[in-house]
């Protein structure tokens, strides 16, 4: 008879599970999860010593099941991951921070995206630094300010000897920056010759929540290539361009996957009957994926319907 293995239930036992040379299990790296110090500490010793390969392989799924189970924190190994050795498990430990407001990060951040010698690293490093710029923008961060970051994200965007693809990430993130000068920014990477560039701009136009930007991402629903349909869909939602809710249930017979759920997404930013309608009849298809995008969509639909009537009772 086999011996059965024993269940992974806590932190010492996900570390050596970790150290095995054996798959990666969702059970066990979840035990992972809300380290204090000295776990930690363990964490780091046990993690400097494995190849490079299971340090990826884990990293990524660390960050797919934080995406999976909010309620999984992985924070503290995701600092760690920072001065990993490897491009890749440092841009993973980026990414796994995403939630993660603690403003003393912004110093990591910034330097990543300045000065790290991969470009991997530095375009998920523009990512990070434009969600404090949103966090600054709220008033949620107080140094450094909105205008620093700004200026460091113009600076890589306009930077021709950086890498396209860092430059298109850090046009992404000055979206969400409120100064006039924005709306001119995003207008030249929209003429650019580049095509990355001008998704990236559309993609700006959305995080801007500049309605100047309506008619222009409207126009883009149709455009022959794939990224630029998916991030004009997005900025629809962001935008709440309510009249462009048919051009976005056009989009749901899309024969690319991201963008049918980019639009399913906006329909239920942008709202209104004719947009619900859809998302119920999307809701209902044999498409497993897409069903459960629409499901969640009309969650949020139904949320945004009553947070204004709500709102509309407290002013009579």
């Amino acid at each position: 008879m086999a011996r059965r293995k024993r269940a992974v239930v806590n932190f010492q036992d996900a570390l050596t599970h970790l150290q095995a040379d054996r798959t990666l299990l969702p059970s066990a790296l979840s035990a992972l999860s809300g380290a204090d110090k000295d776990q930690a500490t363990g964490f780091a010793r046990v993690w400097n010593r494995l190849p490079v390969e299971r340090r990826r392989r884990a990293a990524q799924e660390l960050i797919d099941l934080a995406e999976k189970n909010v309620e999984l924190d992985f924070n503290a190994l995701f600092r760690h991951l920072l001065d990993d050795p490897d491009a890749r498990v440092r841009a993973n430990g980026i990414e796994g921070l995403w939630e993660d407001e603690d403003g003393a990060l912004v110093k990591s951040f910034l330097a990543f995206l300045r000065d790290d010698p991969d470009a991997g690293v530095r375009a998920v490093a523009a990512d990070a630094v434009g969600r404090f710029l949103l966090l600054a923008e709220y008033g949620r961060l107080a140094n450094p300010s909105a205008e620093t970051l700004g200026e460091v994200l113009l600076a890589t965007a306009r930077d021709l000897g950086e890498d396209l693809d860092v430059r298109c990430h850090a046009v992404e993130a000055l979206g969400y920056w409120s100064d006039e000068i924005v709306r001119s920014m995003i207008a030249a990477a929209y003429d650019d010759a580049a095509p990355e560039l001008r998704a990236s701009a559309i993609a700006a136009m959305g995080h801007s929540a500049d309605k100047y930007w309506r008619e222009t991402v409207a126009n883009e629903l149709q455009s022959p290539d794939a990224r630029t349909r998916f991030h004009a869909a997005r900025a629809i939602g962001e935008l709440e361009h309510r009249d462009a809710t048919e051009a976005l249930i056009e989009l749901l017979d899309d024969p690319d996957r991201e963008v049918q759920g980019a639009a399913i997404t906006a329909l239920g930013q942008v709202g209104g009957k004719l947009a619900q309608r859809a998302l119920a009849h999307a809701a209902e298809s044999d498409d497993e994926v897409l069903s459960a995008l629409a499901d969640d969509a009309l969650q949020e639909l139904e949320f945004n319907d009553n947070s204004e009537f709500l709102l509309f009772d407290l002013k009579e």
